[in-house]
């Protein structure tokens, strides 16, 4: 049986933050086990726009973390973003309809960009980020077997064929609809949370 981690790590995707719906609902599910009622640490930081500069932020986030008993989620970019990690620190990551071509599909998102959740949140995608979208590419992985990846056929934005051979080996959900956004997230909780090696979440939260 895979044992409990005590460090979890959530990473948003691009133009998201903390409060996504996946990120909101996977830490309602694991605040019970966290201090002072547990022995779990949670992190959901707001990932900058710069590709370089968030590998940078959490990396430093991460240092003290031990490498065995860490995952890093991710979803959509947040899923490049935690392989990326996984691959360079040896730990175990769950990904969710990830980004496998950032560079790509991004280039034509350059310039200002508005937040999904605060509309007067604004950034501005610079072109120099597509060469570091390229300089951090992570495939083809070195050990799938340390990864869990939700992968919807009904993604809207992402082409599920593609994202599926990039985790070829990893333990891989394939859901035939759902969306980008994995809209029917609470229906596949219980198995990343299974993957994790954490408990269900308690009746009434779920």
């Amino acid at each position: 049986m895979t044992h409990s981690p005590t460090h979890l790590l959530y990473l948003h995707g691009f133009r998201s933050s903390p409060r996504s719906a996946k990120a909101v609902r996977l830490g309602q599910a694991v605040k019970p086990l966290c201090p002072p009622g547990g022995d779990l640490f949670w992190a959901c930081p707001q990932l900058p726009p710069s590709p370089r500069q968030a590998i940078a932020e959490l990396e430093a986030l991460v240092a003290l973390w031990p490498r065995d008993d860490m995952v890093v989620i991710g979803s959509s970019l947040g899923g490049f973003y935690a392989t990326v990690l996984a691959e360079r620190l040896g730990c175990r990551a769950a990904v969710i309809n990830p980004a496998v071509a950032p560079a790509r599909d991004l280039a034509r998102h350059i310039g200002e960009q508005t937040s999904f959740h605060n509309p007067a949140d604004r950034f501005f995608f610079r072109p120099e980020f597509i060469a570091e979208f390229e300089a951090l590419d992570p495939y083809p992985l070195q050990h799938a077997e340390r990864y869990w990846a939700l992968i919807a056929k009904g993604d809207e934005v992402l082409d599920w064929h593609e994202m599926l051979s990039h985790y070829d080996g990893a333990r891989v959900k394939l859901l035939d609809g759902s969306d980008h956004a994995v809209s029917d997230f609470d229906l596949h909780l219980p198995d990343l949370l299974a993957f994790l090696g954490l408990p269900d979440p308690a009746p009434g939260i779920a």
